[in-house]
């Protein structure tokens, strides 16, 4: 059995407001997608790598793996048009790579502060379950909008959880989940991720471990959040 990891970077990520794709923005000399490809490669369950990246980008990737000692990297395909294509994608080309229980981690590239312990409760809880999503209470209260400006209903935030990635699923399992939504058309529009196309295609998931310092690098403030982090890290 092995583990591998589906990296997400095929976005462009307008919203950060820069020329680039926000997975190659530079900080400290290292672009974003580097950090996130590094906790793979240093966590030992881990056995390969796979990028899913913007269209253009693609050759930029295995220098940057070289240069950076990336030795796990083992593929880099491009991306589709939606982030759920770009999953569809990885997924698809390991076909011939993985076996029908080795287990597939998919993690969203600019989410570079992923703990160590993160990744091996995902694989842990993946090995138990069949899948495990990383996940984490829900602290603040959600109202439901009656109209634009009222409301009259809350949901106890103890019954919600906020699901994230990395997420780990069992190889024969996801595969044949996308092969289904996209023939019946279920779970791929929209915000939709492979956690919710699950759901949608009837399966139950399985909470994994999360950290709160495992942000997605959005927008501007989420970057210097992120050099924040690595800054306090260098102070230790």
């Amino acid at each position: 059995m092995k583990t591998v990891a589906v990296i997400v970077a095929g976005g462009h990520g307008a919203r950060m407001g820069q020329d680039i794709p926000k997975q190659f923005i530079s900080v400290y000399d290292k672009p974003v997608l580097l950090y996130t490809m590094e906790s793979f490669e240093k966590h030992p369950e881990v056995d390969a790598i796979l990028v899913v990246c913007v269209e253009g980008w693609l050759d930029m990737v295995w220098a940057y793996a070289k240069q950076f000692k990336i030795n796990k990297l083992k593929w880099v395909i491009q991306g589709g048009n939606t982030g759920q294509e770009s999953i569809r994608n990885g997924v698809y080309a390991l076909e011939k790579e993985c076996e029908e229980d080795d287990i597939v981690i998919i993690h969203d590239g600019v989410r570079p502060l992923v703990d160590s312990y993160v990744l091996s409760d995902v694989i842990v809880k993946c090995k138990m379950h069949g899948n495990a999503v990383t996940a984490l209470p829900y602290n603040e209260q959600i109202f439901v909008a009656d109209d634009d400006i009222s409301t009259v209903k809350y949901i106890p935030r103890e019954t919600l959880r906020r699901v994230c990635t990395p997420q780990a699923y069992r190889f024969g399992k996801v595969y044949r989940a996308y092969h289904e939504a996209y023939e019946k058309e279920i779970g791929i529009y929209g915000s939709s991720y492979t956690n919710t196309m699950m759901v949608e295609l009837g399966e139950r998931l399985y909470f994994a471990a999360g950290s709160d310092k495992n942000i997605k690098l959005t927008a501007q403030d989420d970057l210097e959040m992120f050099k924040a982090y690595l800054r306090s890290e260098k102070d230790k």
